[in-house]
């Protein structure tokens, strides 16, 4: 939880938990914010305020990163064709899937499973949590305002250190 989330009130964190707890365990349905807000006995608004409060993402931004990681982790661990990892993790589209993926990992998912592929041997010796960690999107701003900054010409590729 981030720092802001301290000083809400400790009922409405658990509800918040709920609804993220319920994300979490089902991330290939839809979640909508009326949904959650109806699990969390909140008003949508209010909702969607107090999440972004008391996670440091809006809802919608957190469900992307729970299936991209889904989606990583079946593309590393399975051969289930990237069609159907696309479909169990809960994208209606496989062009909308490869298009978010690789705003968001900033590689294709076919690169992804290659890569994983080549490097499964390296990382036999590494602890599989490390390595999840390690492999986390990093969705610190908006997909739109990614492709907007694509789109501007003003778009740095973003990599995350790995200590």
């Amino acid at each position: 939880m981030s720092a802001g989330s301290a000083s809400q009130d400790p009922e409405l964190l658990r509800r918040l938990l709920r609804a993220k707890d319920r994300m979490d365990a089902a991330s290939h349905e839809a979640w909508p914010v009326r949904r959650l807000a109806q699990v969390s006995g909140v008003s949508e608004a209010h909702f969607a305020r107090s999440f972004k409060q008391a996670f440091g993402v809006p809802p919608h931004r957190y469900l992307l990163t729970r299936r991209i990681e889904r989606a990583t982790a079946l593309l590393r661990d399975t051969e289930l064709s990237i069609t159907e990892i696309a479909f169990h993790t809960g994208w209606e589209s496989l062009g909308t899937f490869g298009r978010t993926f690789r705003d968001i990992t900033g590689e294709s998912p076919s690169a992804i499973r290659a890569r994983a592929r080549a490097m499964a041997q390296e990382l036999n010796r590494v602890p599989a949590c490390i390595v999840s960690a390690a492999h986390r999107p990093d969705l610190t701003i908006a997909v739109s305002e990614k492709r907007r900054r694509v789109a501007d010409g003003t778009n740095e590729p973003q990599h995350k250190e790995v200590r």
